[in-house]
């Protein structure tokens, strides 16, 4: 039974990064997918079930390509957030990316629903960034940082698709962050 379930998430994370969220509704996605909305019902318990279980089959498939990203060896002297942003503008990442800030911006808006996942994966990325970053008194401002500074231009990128200015805005602020750092540093 299980891996009927596992079989229905995995179709169903390939119909959203294929189509997005746009006026989802469980009998086109379930005939879509090959199923029924019955079936999904009883494996999922709801449309906001099965979605919850999409979001954190997401949030596993990131977090592990980035743990992955993050065991490589640096390139030269690329700063590992730029070595991340190159990571999410890649063909393979960049689809989960985009359906990841679609959940999340649908769980925002429906917080009731979706509190203890919005909470969770707040922390679980906060903890992620700030494993990469020195120990310092501002460690988790940093992280917090670099996390809305992404968040920005991911954003920009999704609403644009002007990966070269957001790219360059993402080296700006490593040059400033970097200055402002060492600055810290010589004080």
């Amino acid at each position: 039974m299980r891996d009927k379930k596992q079989e229905l998430l995995y179709a169903v994370i390939a119909h959203l990064l294929q189509n997005g969220l746009s006026e989802l509704s469980l009998r086109p996605l379930a005939e879509d997918v090959g199923t029924s909305a019955r079936l999904l019902i009883y494996h999922f318990g709801s449309k906001e079930g099965l979605l919850t279980e999409v979001l954190d089959a997401m949030q596993r498939h990131l977090h592990d390509s980035l743990a992955a990203l993050a065991e490589q060896p640096a390139r030269g002297d690329t700063p590992l957030l730029e070595r991340v942003w190159q990571w999410a503008l890649h063909e393979r990442n960049f689809p989960y990316l985009k359906l990841l800030y679609e959940l999340q911006i649908l769980a925002i808006q429906n917080p009731a629903t979706y509190a203890q996942y919005l909470q969770r994966n707040a922390l679980d990325w906060q903890k992620h960034i700030e494993r990469t970053l020195p120990s310092t008194p501002h460690r988790a401002a940093l992280a917090t940082l670099c996390g809305a500074v992404f968040d920005g231009l991911f954003l920009e990128v999704l609403q644009t698709g002007d990966r070269a200015r957001t790219t360059k805005a993402l080296r700006e602020f490593l040059r400033i962050a970097n200055k402002a750092y060492s600055t810290a540093d010589a004080t």
